[in-house]
């Protein structure tokens, strides 16, 4: 029996490639669970993945389908953990209520350091596990560790390769390898949605408007990131620099969840502008848009439907206001920061007139993604200390003409200081030489 959990569809389209691949093995030698979990902070009220258009294209691949919400209900699956002395009964019920029987269970689960992954985990104890990732975060640390015992089951990481070459950092700290969803299964995928959407009335009205740039909405303020009003104004850049690099045509893919009123600030803009806007709302993905219209641009923040749209449909993409998020991202751990540099590094900036496809800064991400890992989590990645120092030593050793050195952006002070890091000022807590001093014993060797 093989339990798949998906909560998007975007990443029920990675386990369907994934699946068409074979990385799960024929299909006649197991049973496959589809899970569906809805994260939103009011799921009752949010768009169920069950109604977006090529989701039944997508469930077609499974034997059958069920829903963590209604399972756990009325627990929210974001914030639910299942006391330990309750997992076997929770076991129990869960397998009664599913079918499982008695056999063996797999399980196929995104973000294993958080619920619902981790609650999934938790119940079914002795499970193999297999973390697949459908964004740009598994590039980055492992947010919060995952206890051990779940931990030591997980067998792979399987990503898209969204940044060819660019291998993952998520969950190496323990010996955890990852493993590649194969581009042309994924392509075959989206093609799938694509036809599904064929006749969609979005898709009809957005093709007559013949939009030349898309911009991409990812409703930051849900997250913290940015208040409502700073998010509505990023938007707003959006629109007027892909109308300074000429676009007379514009499409607004908002998020799902984003409210109505972003919209209407991008009507007032588009009129002052000049720009026809058309706002994409419904039940589609970003990448059915990309295979449907001709398209010369994409524009977001740090979307993982930018890096889509280069990798897999060779369409030109551009940054608007990643600098600002980044400036005012906290904590540094926060996990946001990794899509944050990555779009920041590789992809060009719209309102300084840059409209190229990914730059050729893609060979020194790897390098800088380390040392953004290891400031992160220093403690639990011990191995990038000397990585980070090497590629302080050279920023600094470069400042530029401005007196910035190339990598300022990414890293703090404040936190270059906390680590004894080149860029930082010298002065160090005895505590926290205490915590350097164990992890360069730690370091000599990697896990």
């Amino acid at each position: 029996m093989q339990i798949f959990q998906a909560s998007t569809l975007y990443g029920a389209a990675t386990l369907a490639a994934a699946l068409d691949a074979g990385q799960f093995g024929p299909a006649a030698e197991a049973r496959r669970v589809l899970l569906l979990t809805n994260n939103a902070a009011v799921p009752e009220v949010a768009l169920r993945m069950s109604e977006m258009t090529g989701y039944q294209e997508i469930a077609a691949r499974f034997d059958q389908v069920e829903d963590w919400n209604e399972a756990i209900a009325p627990y929210h699956p974001g914030g639910w953990q299942p006391r330990p002395e309750d997992t076997p009964l929770w076991e129990r019920v869960l397998r009664t209520r599913w079918g499982l029987g008695t056999g063996p269970v797999t399980l196929v689960v995104e973000s294993i350091q958080v619920s619902p992954a981790r609650s999934l985990a938790a119940v079914f104890a002795g499970a193999p596990v297999h973390v697949y990732a459908d964004g740009l975060m598994s590039y980055g640390p492992t947010r919060d560790e995952p206890p051990h015992s779940v931990a030591v089951r997980v067998q792979r990481l399987l990503h898209l390769d969204l940044v060819p070459g660019l291998r993952p950092l998520l969950l190496s700290e323990f010996g955890v390898e990852p493993e590649l969803v194969p581009d042309d299964a994924f392509r075959a995928v989206l093609s799938e949605l694509s036809q599904a959407a064929a006749d969609d009335a979005e898709v009809t009205r957005a093709a007559e408007a013949a939009p030349t740039a898309l911009l991409l909405g990812q409703y930051l303020a849900a997250l913290g990131i940015l208040t409502a009003e700073e998010e509505e104004d990023l938007h707003v850049r959006m629109l007027r620099a892909a109308a300074a690099a000429g676009h007379r045509s514009v499409a607004f893919k908002p998020h799902p969840t984003a409210p109505m009123r972003y919209g209407e600030a991008l009507e007032r803009e588009a009129a002052a502008a000049g720009v026809r806007l058309t706002t994409l709302r419904g039940t589609l993905l970003a990448e059915v848009f990309y295979a449907h219209l001709s398209l010369e641009l994409v524009v977001g923040c740090f979307s993982t439907a930018m890096l889509t749209a280069a990798a897999y449909y060779g369409i030109p993409t551009a940054r608007v206001g990643t600098r600002t998020v980044l400036r005012q991202l906290t904590p540094y751990e926060n996990s946001n920061r990794v899509p944050l540099v990555i779009v920041d590094h590789v992809v060009p900036d719209l309102e300084a007139g840059a409209t190229s496809r990914l730059s050729e800064a893609l060979p020194t991400l790897q390098p800088l993604l380390g040392a953004v890992g290891y400031c992160m989590q220093p403690v639990r990645y011990p191995w990038l200390r000397a990585g980070a120092e090497l590629l302080l030593s050279q920023a600094a050793g470069d400042p530029g003409a401005d007196g910035d050195g190339p990598y300022t952006a990414y890293f703090a002070t404040e936190r270059l200081t906390e680590l004894d890091l080149p860029g930082g000022h010298k002065r160090r807590a005895p505590l926290l030489r205490q915590v350097l001093s164990r992890n360069r014993r730690e370091a000599v060797s990697r896990p």
